[in-house]
């Protein structure tokens, strides 16, 4: 396809989440309240993984790994979100539009493939526990989170490689606060409905193999602990839990938006924003609740800090 029929829409119109003033001031506030927290919570983890040699184990070298995919969903489209709450007319550039496609499914893909790798490292963990300093290591993991990367940029890639040829040359609304696949392919000027048929296969295809080898994992973890003592089972079923907590509110949303046949606009919207917004902060909530390494690796930190200010 040729650079002339790209030209003809040079931006795309984003009908946003509503219509009214007040509720966009107010949704306005919410997001930016949300957007900072993410930053700020999922920054906490990452730094203390870091600096807390009690912290440098596999999982949370895997955990700091996705509180860094979560910020760079988030920052992909909640910054635009938060500005566009101000303007009367909400519109993104063709060339801004590929991009937030590209990164939401990198970071995406990433994301669904790092979800898999934390279960298999609490698998190894509970169910081999006598094989796991052998099974998983720190270098291992990074190769795994490379191979996360990888696979959430060939996914991203896959898509990127069909929309960018399409030409684009008429309605350029798009009934939604961000642009995402679906919704673009219905713009373009061609029977677009088997190439949307084949793109949402190509995103449900790694969503739901992840999402089944994520129960697979935690079936296996389950069925180990219900065998385990009362103490070893009780700490594996907590941490458990909250992976399965984060998986459900992860996959959910991009289950119900690309696997799902009906489109319902009210609802893929709200799926839409929960998967962009709610889930990024829901995350560290959810592990720094439930993880009492994280909690005294806290409570380290601000020791260590008042004494520092303390001696000065």
């Amino acid at each position: 396809m040729d650079k002339g029929n790209q030209s003809v829409v040079s931006e795309f119109v984003l009908l946003g989440l509503c219509h009214s003033w007040n509720m966009q001031v107010l949704l306005l506030m919410i997001f930016l309240m949300l957007y900072l927290t993410i930053m700020l919570g999922n920054t906490v983890i990452v730094i203390l993984v870091i600096i807390d040699l009690h912290l440098h184990s596999p999982m949370y070298f895997l955990l700091a790994n996705l509180s860094l995919v979560d910020m760079l969903l988030s920052s992909i489209i909640t910054p635009k979100t938060i500005t566009d709450f101000l303007r009367e007319m909400k519109t993104i550039s063709f060339g801004g539009c590929m991009c937030q496609i590209l990164f939401v499914h990198l970071c995406g893909g990433s994301e669904m493939v790092l979800l898999v790798v934390m279960a298999y490292d609490r698998y190894l963990a509970i169910c081999k526990p006598l094989h796991y300093s052998t099974s998983i290591s720190l270098q291992k993991c990074i190769g795994l989170v490379v191979a996360s990367w990888t696979i959430g940029f060939v996914h991203a890639m896959s898509q990127m490689v069909m929309i960018i040829q399409l030409p684009f040359c008429g309605p350029r609304e798009i009934n939604s606060f961000f642009c995402d696949v679906p919704l673009v392919i219905k713009l373009a000027c061609m029977d677009s409905y088997t190439l949307g048929i084949l793109m949402n296969a190509d995103t449900g295809v790694i969503t739901m193999t992840c999402f089944i080898l994520l129960l697979i994992s935690y079936m296996c973890i389950l069925l180990t602990v219900s065998q385990s003592s009362k103490t070893g089972a009780s700490k594996a079923l907590s941490t458990c839990t909250a992976h399965i907590m984060v998986v459900v509110l992860f996959f959910g949303p991009c289950i119900f938006i690309y696997v799902w046949p009906l489109s319902i606009t009210w609802m893929d919207k709200f799926l839409a924003m929960f998967f962009s917004v709610l889930t990024p902060i829901l995350n560290p909530s959810i592990y720094t609740l439930r993880n009492k390494e994280i909690k005294w690796a806290m409570k380290r930190f601000r020791s260590y800090h008042i004494d520092f200010k303390g001696n000065f």
